[in-house]
């Protein structure tokens, strides 16, 4: 079969037989083997009918590039972007969006996807995720019964039993398509500090050799210390294998790491890198090259070396990632979410280590994170071969588990599916009992566990359902099994659903000007970080009155986050008053990107909250706030 020019595989053909069938499909196939190109399929097929498709993505990042690629192939004007805190083009007949937004549309049951006919699910492994993989279960248990779903991921070792789910509980066919030859042969190694690029077989025979030394007059078997590798020596040793990603698993390690590659000038300056850089900055505010991280990267990019990750601005990321695309960077330098879903191929993939920090604890790297990374070596129709090179530190050297998560992908997807207020109250409002009680039995848990007798076992959902409605009832949200009016808002708001409902649902926000609703939604947004410094705060009245007020309301008074109002101040207060993000930049030591990321997540709750209120004034002052954090942002935060 040919399409766009191209003569399909053997597994692009069965996906679009199956598609044409009108089932459900999931593609398990290796990174860079063309999966999307079986989204492409649908897109164009039901773009010519007049339908309406989905596609969702893990990750900002991600939403962004595909609807850059889609805009580019299917005209601006068919397609749409929605990402909490951007909305642009919602009625177009392809929407791109985070799978959050579309679990919430299909929960409050949205008319803008009544005719949508596929959503595609691309990193569907994601419903591995421990904190967001309900997301992805609740999207798939919640989705209309007449949409199909094309699931895309690089492995999925239990794919027959997922699809057997997922045809149970929508009641039609899911058809599994697995490939698993990858289209550029990958070879993976590892680096030592004394043996170079070897074997596992071989850094095994070695690394267990005991020395022997003298400790007070005794003989006592030691491993003798070598030192960890240097990224610096094994870019060296791998000089005829690039371009490389480089995955190192702190911000300032990509950052050191390309300043320390860079003073080697192992590399001519090129002149086209500096032109095409200054170039894309002829137009951006002039404070962007006044942070210290733009001054790094004009500084090493004219040698082929980069680093790319959430800390920078949007427009130093894109000029990264296009400079890469053309072959002019040599080493990227970058953390793990450069691996999901960016199409950025490489020649070569460097991983700094298999123990990485999720965020509480190191812990040994999985099979499918390993692969997710290892998968961007080898470039379709320019490499024959990929290569992978694994850094080891012999103090962490475990052959048998190493030998595990490198060997292939054995992560099975597993259920993660957790009740949450929002989905509670969802169902309260949507369903009656025994509507309820069925959906709860949905979950790919449950499935797993009773098989076909999933809808008649209760599972422990049912208990946490009936805890939560006995507490909703107590709060005020629920009465005899309907909602509040207060319960309505709050399933309009997709976290912290009950803070914000006693806060705005309530008379509270009537003592409230709008600086102090701005400040109070920023509070709620912060993720507090025990280095995170705050060189300028602005003390004022109104927010040590605000304070006062958190301190002693009945709920909010148990939350952490207000203990942090006044340090808030630094980042609502120039954003308030006028300021933009450069100003907010000298006030506090959190980088240009985390303070955007912050400020799209204020936008977003406000525009929750705006949605489900039904106080004028308040939807008015929460307007007033959202039109003063996008004029901070303006100019910087760009798609």
């Amino acid at each position: 079969m040919e399409y766009k020019g191209l003569h399909l595989d053997k597994f692009q053909e069965q996906a679009i037989a199956a598609i044409e069938e009108n089932k459900s499909v999931i593609v398990s196939a290796p990174t860079g083997s063309g999966k999307t190109l079986i989204a492409d399929y649908i897109i164009d097929r039901d773009l010519r009918k007049g339908l309406q498709v989905v596609y969702t993505a893990p990750i900002k990042a991600l939403s962004n590039q595909k609807y850059k690629e889609f805009c580019k192939d299917y005209g601006a004007d068919k397609i749409g972007l929605l990402t909490g805190d951007v909305a642009k083009n919602s009625s177009a007949p392809v929407l791109i969006m985070t799978t959050e937004i579309y679990r919430n549309m299909v929960l409050a049951d949205d008319p803008a996807i009544r005719d949508v006919t596929y959503v595609v699910f691309d990193e569907i492994h994601y419903i591995n995720d421990v904190e967001r993989g309900y997301v992805w279960e609740e999207s798939i248990i919640f989705s209309p019964p007449h949409i199909r779903m094309l699931c895309l991921s690089a492995t999925i070792p239990n794919a027959d039993e997922f699809a057997k789910w997922i045809a149970k509980i929508k009641g039609h066919e899911v058809a599994v398509v697995q490939h698993t030859e990858r289209p550029v042969p990958l070879h993976a190694s590892f680096y030592d500090t004394e043996l170079g690029i070897t074997t596992l077989a071989k850094f095994r025979e070695f690394a267990e050799i005991p020395e022997y030394g003298h400790s007070m007059g005794r003989r006592r078997a030691r491993p003798r210390y070598v030192k960890p590798p240097s990224h610096l020596d094994l870019i060296r040793q791998i000089k005829d294998k690039l371009p490389c990603i480089f995955f190192t698993f702190s911000r300032a390690g990509c950052q050191q790491n390309a300043k320390e590659l860079a003073a080697r000038k192992w590399l001519e300056p090129q002149a086209a890198i500096s032109s095409y850089v200054r170039k894309k900055l002829e137009g951006a505010p002039a404070g962007v090259n006044q942070l210290e991280s733009t001054k790094l990267l004009r500084q090493i990019l004219p040698f082929g070396i980069g680093f790319h990750h959430a800390g920078l601005l949007p427009i130093m990321k894109e000029i990264v990632e296009e400079l890469f695309a053309q072959g002019l960077i040599k080493v990227l330098y970058t953390t793990e979410t450069f691996a999901v879903g960016i199409n950025m191929p490489a020649k070569t993939v460097c991983i700094e280590s298999l123990r990485k920090f999720d965020g509480a604890t190191f812990r040994p790297m999985n099979s499918k994170e390993y692969f997710q990374m290892a998968g961007r070596a080898g470039r379709r129709g320019i490499d024959t071969e990929g290569f992978v090179f694994v850094m080891i530190d012999r103090k962490e050297f475990d052959y048998a588990k190493i030998k595990k998560v490198v060997t292939a992908d054995t992560e099975p997807i597993k259920s993660q599916f957790r009740l949450s207020i929002n989905t509670v109250l969802n169902l309260v409002k949507r369903h009656n009992a025994k509507g309820s009680d069925e959906i709860l039995g949905k979950n790919f848990d449950a499935f797993q566990k009773h098989g076909k007798d999933l809808i008649q076992k209760k599972t422990e959902n049912h208990y946490h359902f009936e805890k939560y409605c006995e507490k909703l009832t107590k709060l005020g949200y629920i009465s005899e099994r309907r909602l509040t009016e207060k319960g309505e808002f709050a399933s309009q708001i997709y976290s912290d659903e009950i803070l914000i409902g006693e806060l705005f649902a309530t008379d509270f926000h009537k003592q409230l000007n709008t600086y102090q609703i701005l400040l109070l939604i920023a509070a709620v947004c912060y993720e507090g970080r025990e280095r995170t410094q705050f060189h300028h705060r602005f003390p004022s009245q109104d927010a040590h009155r605000l304070q006062h007020l958190l301190r002693t309301h009945h709920y909010a008074q148990k939350d952490k986050r207000f203990e942090e109002v006044i340090d808030i101040t630094a980042i609502a207060q120039p954003c308030y008053s006028g300021q933009n993000l450069f100003d907010i930049v000298k006030n506090t030591s959190l980088q240009e990107g985390d303070i955007i990321r912050l400020l799209r997540q204020v936008l977003d709750k406000l525009r929750q909250a705006r949605t489900a209120t039904k106080d004028h004034k308040l939807a008015s002052a929460l307007h007033e706030c959202q039109q003063r954090v996008i004029s901070c942002l303006k100019d910087v935060d760009v798609v």
